[in-house]
């Protein structure tokens, strides 16, 4: 049997991992990583197409960054329909 020692300490450390996954969800879900998504998305394609030599490269690239922001937007919608349906089998 476990002592009261011993279950304190699984308590913290389970407290401690709770409060580790929150974050790592809060900044999943963060307006400031997804301006980070869509900034580097876009230095990089836009750096790509000048380098091959695309006319209006940073126009250009605006298209993929804008289509990768719209799917980390519309993802958790699709998760939760995922997730309703593996839930009801």
């Amino acid at each position: 049997m476990a002592s009261i020692g011993d279950l304190e300490a699984r308590v913290d450390a389970i407290e401690e991992r709770n409060k580790k996954v929150e974050s790592d969800k809060a900044w999943e879900t963060s307006l400031a990583r997804r301006t980070l998504l869509f900034v580097f998305t876009y230095l990089a394609v836009g750096i790509y197409l000048y380098e091959v030599n695309i006319p209006n490269p940073w126009l250009n690239a605006i298209v993929p960054a804008v289509g990768f922001m719209l799917s980390t937007l519309t993802l958790p919608y699709f998760k939760g329909i995922w997730l309703n349906h593996a839930r009801r089998k």
